[in-house]
């Protein structure tokens, strides 16, 4: 299976309480309409985040399905058009960015109920082929983050290779992470493994700050 991701900011005024609960209903019967869905969960940003600054984003929609063909035609059925037709009830489409991505699972373990969902969105250093990125990314920085000892789950996204012939995309993954709480979040980062990790991302990530955000995991279809 493949996977869409889309990610965006609320529109402008609408409080967040209001904008998560319209997205994780009203939204989300919406979005079900659509055929061929075989996946989707919506990640919506910690609410506790908001009383240290605005996200970057707001959340993250991801969609599964079975291939590029079934997206095709997922956009090209009618319902698409209700779809979109409702994200302006709630979204500012000036902020949605999104890309396909192939799902790689490093630590596979489930996700705590409850628990904290880190999305880091992944730029590539300018100077890698897109294979010589993901591979290091995969097979190298992969086992050296799985062993941070308070991690329960660790999903890389990667854009495929495919995608770059079209146009390139706003980032070349996501790094997904789950811990327990922000709290085992906070210790994983006193942890040698932890600056390890940290360590090994110049030799494959562009310099600068990695955009985040630490969110609550909503399974719409299993």
């Amino acid at each position: 299976m493949i996977k869409s991701v889309v990610f965006f900011k609320r529109r402008p005024g609408m409080p967040v309480d209001e904008f998560q609960a319209y997205w994780r209903t009203r939204h989300a019967e919406v979005v079900c309409g659509l055929p061929g869905v075989r996946r989707y969960v919506q990640s919506h940003t910690l609410p506790s985040i908001y009383g240290k600054r605005e996200p970057i984003y707001d959340g993250i929609a991801e969609l599964w399905t079975d291939d590029h063909e079934a997206v095709r035609a997922l956009v090209r059925h009618p319902h698409y058009q209700a779809v979109k037709a409702d994200e302006a009830r709630f979204i500012d489409a000036a902020t949605m960015g999104g890309l396909i991505a192939r799902e790689h699972v490093i630590v596979d373990r489930p996700a705590p109920a409850g628990g904290v969902k880190s999305i880091e969105f992944v730029t590539r250093r300018p100077d890698l082929p897109v294979e010589e990125f993901q591979r290091h990314w995969r097979d190298v920085h992969g086992p050296i983050a799985a062993a941070i000892p308070v991690l329960r789950r660790y999903v890389q996204s990667h854009v495929p290779a495919e995608s770059y012939t079209r146009r390139r995309p706003a980032y070349d993954g996501l790094a997904i992470t789950w811990f327990d709480s922000t709290g085992a979040m906070r210790v994983s980062a006193t942890t040698p493994e932890y600056a390890r990790t940290r360590a090994d991302e110049p030799n494959f990530i562009a310099a600068g700050d990695i955009p985040v955000i630490l969110t609550t995991e909503h399974v719409v279809v299993p």
